[in-house]
């Protein structure tokens, strides 16, 4: 029984060495790091932004300063449409609520109208 004793306090020695190697370690590398971010060079990015779209939303402006192309342009980017629209109301709301807004009713009506909402998905 004793040798088993003996074998087993070994073992527990020896681990306890390597526990006390593994800080020391650990702290050399810690030392290390903070060396390398005190001479670390740091690059400063900046951004200058040119604002390229000066126009402003068809729907903010007048409605008598909008051509009949600019609403068949717009209408068309918005829609995907490959024809223009049968009609347009160009209007603001105010009130307690104010808002502008462009309402444009197609020529067609699209194709998946009358599909159940479980086919469109």
């Amino acid at each position: 029984g004793r040798e088993d004793d003996d074998v087993l306090d070994d073992d527990d020695d020896d681990e306890e060495e390597g526990d006390d190697d593994k800080p020391k370690v650990e702290e050399v590398d810690e030392e290390d790091a903070k060396k390398e971010k005190k001479t670390k060079k740091i690059k400063e990015v900046s951004h200058e932004w040119e604002h390229l779209n000066n126009m402003k939303p068809l729907w903010m402006r007048k409605p008598d300063d909008v051509t009949q192309d600019e609403y068949a342009a717009f209408y068309k980017s918005v829609s995907n449409d490959w024809e223009e629209h049968a009609a347009v109301k160009h209007f603001s709301v105010e009130g307690q609520l104010e808002f502008k807004a462009v309402l444009f009713c197609p020529k067609r009506a699209p194709f998946d109208m009358f599909e159940g909402g479980a086919k469109k998905k």
